[in-house]
């Protein structure tokens, strides 16, 4: 790969996040304002991959990016990067807390400091922006003035000569928010220490379908990590199921259970199968690849002992 879209302008956590990835870091960096027009420049070929965050502790999931994912683009998740998020109150240089009257940020990031906000700045207005990082740039470069302040990275400030009035003002203090890697490219190998995604369609909605799908992997001792619904976009009351699994489409534990879920919906659409973020360890991913190879040996022996006709 030699360039990579992420969301932009320069100081997003987004950027803040690929840069801890060495090998992405040394990519040449590409912003764009949107998670979807980010995703969308892959299939356009005017980058290699795309980085973008997909999920939060505090507000779920980034339905934009999950959404352009699911509907509107063939593209395969190659890893995922899961890193803290601090959040701050930045302004021009001088300006005073109490001075404050507008908050500029982007809208999850407002929603996971509304707490301090109501303690601190009750009296301010909310103005959405595209990123966090497009809240500190409006803020240094429109003359916005010493009533306006920014709420994002540290990075952020430091790109746009902003000064930080205060530090991790996020509500929560496990923040974190999960950024993937999507590109064309082939799927990753299996290390061991894997992570597969997946979104399941139904035919109809009927008592018991949902528990069915369920069903297919409890079956399998297979760990689901990330059960969501989502609009299918089609009318109210049709819904699909994101899944997030343990294992990887090359474990033959998973490809069978991915076997029976693409028989038995109306469709099943593979978002990848990449390494999990977080430390390599054992996990019963193993135990039941080996259980799965032991009863496939054994009903391979019963049939080998089936009469001919």
């Amino acid at each position: 790969m030699k360039r990579i879209a992420f969301l932009g302008p320069r100081g997003t956590f987004t950027e803040e996040a690929l840069a801890s990835q060495h090998d992405l870091a040394a990519l040449e960096r590409v912003p764009y304002a949107s998670m979807p027009e980010a995703l969308a420049a892959v299939e356009l070929g005017e980058v290699d991959a795309a980085f973008v965050p997909i999920e939060n502790a505090i507000e779920g999931t980034v339905s934009l990016t999950m959404d352009a994912l699911v509907f509107d683009h063939e593209l395969l998740v190659q890893r995922e990067v899961i890193t803290r998020i601090q959040l701050n109150l930045m302004a021009e240089p001088g300006t005073a807390v109490g001075a404050i009257r507008r908050v500029l940020t982007f809208p999850v990031a407002w929603g996971q400091c509304r707490a301090w906000l109501a303690e601190h700045l009750p009296e301010a207005e909310f103005e959405a922006t595209s990123s966090t990082a497009d809240a500190a740039r409006r803020v240094a470069e429109s003359g916005a003035g010493a009533n306006a302040a920014a709420i994002g990275p540290a990075l952020a400030a430091s790109v746009y000569g902003l000064e930080v009035l205060a530090e991790d003002i996020e509500d929560h203090p496990d923040n974190a928010t999960r950024f993937v890697l999507a590109s064309t490219a082939e799927i990753p190998a299996p290390t061991g220490h894997d992570k597969t995604s997946i979104v399941c369609f139904q035919r109809a909605d009927t008592p018991g379908s949902l528990h069915a799908i369920l069903g297919q992997f409890s079956a399998r001792n297979i760990n689901l990590t990330k059960l969501e619904s989502r609009p299918t976009k089609r009318g109210l009351g049709n819904y699909c199921f994101i899944i997030d699994l343990e294992g990887h489409v090359d474990d033959e534990v998973v490809a069978d259970c991915l076997r029976d879920l693409h028989a038995s919906l109306a469709a099943v659409k593979f978002l990848g199968s990449y390494p999990a973020a977080g430390e390599h360890g054992p996990t019963i991913r193993r135990a039941a690849e080996e259980s799965w190879r032991a009863a496939d040996a054994w009903i391979s022996d019963l049939r080998s002992k089936v009469r001919d006709p």
